[in-house]
């Protein structure tokens, strides 16, 4: 079920999924595909009840390698023509029937912290940084994050946080509601196992017919915004502004934009 970049492993009744690509588990069409593949091949398992999903490395998540692209474009290579796109195969994530608690250790950024947003429930810890750094970079938010963010922190707060882009540090996370526990940076796993583990002791087809009733009108949702999240970033992509946005953030200074 697992491969190089995605490890699994069962305890009872609790599956552990975790993302392989240390220290910044960059995300990618191929991983997130993998991913979907290795949740919904879970939910196939009756002695599976709940899903903790973790990562390897330093960040939880850092986002897409957006400065590879961009360094990629500039020297002329073609982007080889691809039958998915990233949001479609995310499309794939939150139709996955059994819950998912995500184990935030370190930082969530940009795709990053939309893929721990498609967990059911977060446990995180202060040492952790949670960004929606897409404006930041000159780009739209992305991977349904106009959907997911908001509804956890509502519409006022979820716009400060798309249209600076700022980072967030886990204990103000917990505090807005982006995190449901927020614990010792070596605890974070454990602690998510065992909300795991207490999720797994409810009926399982109750469990997963509660989550279907609360999370109804999340799919269409999501399949909506991440279509036009796609549209925008694509619009985007092409600006001066977005390239000198990704530069400036490896470079680690303040981008000079230009609105062009």
């Amino acid at each position: 079920m697992g491969n190089e970049e995605i490890g699994v492993s069962v305890d009872g009744h609790v599956a552990t999924v975790e993302l392989r690509r240390p220290p910044n588990n960059f995300l990618d069409v191929d991983l997130i595909a993998n991913l979907a593949s290795v949740l919904e091949a879970l939910d196939d398992e009756t002695n599976v009840r709940s899903v903790v999903l973790a990562a390897a490395g330093k960040h939880f998540c850092a986002g897409a390698n957006l400065k590879k692209r961009v360094d990629d474009e500039a020297a002329g290579k073609q982007q080889a023509a691809r039958p998915r796109h990233l949001y479609h195969e995310a499309q794939r994530l939150v139709q996955t029937r059994k819950p998912i608690v995500a184990a935030v250790h370190g930082s969530a950024i940009g795709a990053g912290l939309g893929l721990a947003l498609v967990a059911d429930f977060r446990v995180t810890c202060k040492e952790a940084r949670l960004a929606a750094n897409f404006t930041a970079l000159g780009y739209h938010p992305g991977f349904g994050m106009t959907v997911t963010l908001p509804r956890l922190v509502g519409h006022q707060r979820a716009k400060w946080l798309f249209l600076t882009g700022r980072r967030v540090p886990g204990d103000e996370a917990y505090a807005m509601g982006l995190a449901d526990r927020l614990v010792a940076q070596d605890q974070v796993r454990q602690v998510a196992q065992e909300m795991a583990a207490q999720l797994a002791k409810s009926g399982p087809l109750a469990l997963q017919a509660a989550r279907e009733t609360l999370n109804l009108d999340l799919v269409p949702a999501f399949r909506a915004a991440t279509e036009r999240e796609m549209f925008q970033q694509q619009v985007l992509r092409e600006t001066n502004d977005f390239k000198e946005g990704v530069k400036a953030g490896f470079d680690r200074r303040e981008p000079v934009f230009t609105g062009t």
